[in-house]
């Protein structure tokens, strides 16, 4: 078995995941650089923000090209700057924010500036492998990162925790189930843990059989029973892969290995992580399934603040079930889970096909099935070419990015 870490919890350490001293704070706010602030964690922060003014100040905005949706959030917020990751967009975002005082840039180097720009925490929300660069470059500056980017842990996972550590970064996962193990955990003897419990809804296709999910469409598969998320992740919860890609993140985070991370199906979406302790004690993290209640937590961590959210009424729920995951109608989760055994490559190749085949499917190119599909036929060509052996540097693991696309895309138009 391939492990980027040892076997002892890394919040045992606490200077990756959570540090012992709060984010600086200047005049009593604590100033904001928000990647990705059009996407669904992106919102959601806004949200945060503009119902507690008082403590947050926004230096910077991000998004990738929608360029009225990211003025409109600079505005909402009072944001010093907003950011366009498209060159191309330079122009609309600058007549649509003339007049505001708000300060306007585009461009791949621009993000990186306002990931590294004069801000207590950086919220790292832009999804996919272009989320890596920006938050990398916020660790190097020793910032706390708000994270929800899920490629930095799943792509280069070993490489960002330790990159983290060396800088004094403190890492805040703003993920509804690791932030539930992230707050079960803290100011406990971490070195006590037997075991972390992640829990799935089951998705949309839980009930369903192989055969029905063979012709299922993507407006089904965008249907999630309790979260209200984007594209990607919608799709990825209806495969399962968005459960692997959490444990392969969980064992980043936490420094567990995979038989310590257990998964299990839980449709009520009440309990979001459970921690098993040496002694058989079972500590669970419960709530409304709502965005808004971790991102709360890791903006005003180590406090909490009022979150205007549905509260848990235990008695109108009546019960809370949990199944064990079904690895056979729902393979993606044990192919993440060989993934996670083998090491950082194929976690990197499983992460970079899956966003080719999600993106084929919601095209209507390929059918439900062949996502996971996909995904499989990749990492197992790029282990019989030799491609898989170690990633020891990000220029590693962005040419096996490269390559496990090249063959996803090939595959999805065959």
């Amino acid at each position: 078995m391939a492990h980027e870490h040892g076997n002892s919890l890394k919040l045992a350490v606490p200077r990756k995941v959570g540090a012992q001293a709060a984010p600086k704070q200047k005049h009593g706010q604590l100033r904001l650089s928000i990647l990705g602030a059009t996407g669904s964690i992106g919102q959601s922060t806004l949200d945060i923000i503009t119902h507690n003014p008082e403590r947050f100040a926004v230096a910077a905005v991000t998004a990738n090209r929608n360029a009225h949706g990211l003025a409109d959030a600079a505005i909402r917020v009072g944001a010093e700057r907003a950011v366009l990751a498209d060159a191309e967009g330079y122009g609309l975002l600058k007549d649509l924010l003339a007049g505001t005082g708000i300060g306007v840039a585009a461009g791949p180097e621009a993000v990186e500036e306002a990931a590294t720009c004069d801000a207590g925490m950086v919220v790292a929300a832009i999804v996919g492998a272009a989320g890596l660069a920006p938050t990398l470059a916020a660790v190097k500056k020793g910032r706390a990162i708000a994270l929800a980017n899920k490629e930095c842990l799943v792509c280069a996972g070993s490489l960002f925790m330790e990159m983290a550590d060396r800088h004094g970064a403190t890492i805040l996962p703003v993920d509804s189930e690791h932030n539930a193990i992230f707050q079960v955990l803290e100011a406990r003897n971490a070195e006590q843990v037997e075991k972390v419990i992640l829990t799935a809804s089951g998705g949309p296709f839980r009930d369903k059989t192989l055969e029905e999910m063979r012709s299922v469409s993507p407006e089904e598969a965008l249907k999630h029973p309790n979260w209200d998320m984007g594209q990607r992740i919608s799709i990825d919860s209806a495969t399962m892969m968005n459960k692997g890609f959490e444990v392969i993140e969980a064992h980043h985070l936490y420094g567990l290995p995979a038989e310590r991370l257990e998964v299990l199906v839980h449709p009520q979406s009440a309990v979001h992580g459970l921690v098993q302790y040496r002694d058989g004690s079972l500590l669970a993290q419960m709530g409304t399934p709502d965005m808004r209640t971790p991102i709360a937590h890791c903006l005003a961590w180590p406090e909490r603040i009022p979150v205007a959210t549905q509260r848990l009424d235990l008695a109108a729920l009546g019960s809370l079930t949990f199944e064990k995951p079904d690895g056979l109608r729902f393979p993606a989760l044990p192919l993440a889970y060989r993934a996670l055994e083998t090491g950082m490559a194929a976690t990197a190749a499983l992460n970079a096909a899956d966003e080719v085949a999600v993106d084929a499917f919601l095209r209507r190119r390929i059918g439900f099935l062949d996502i996971t599909a996909i995904v499989e036929r990749t990492i197992e060509t790029l282990e019989r070419a030799g491609d898989l052996s170690g990633c020891g540097s990000i220029f590693d693991v962005m040419n096996v990015d490269g390559a496990a696309r090249r063959l996803a895309e090939g595959f999805s138009r065959s």
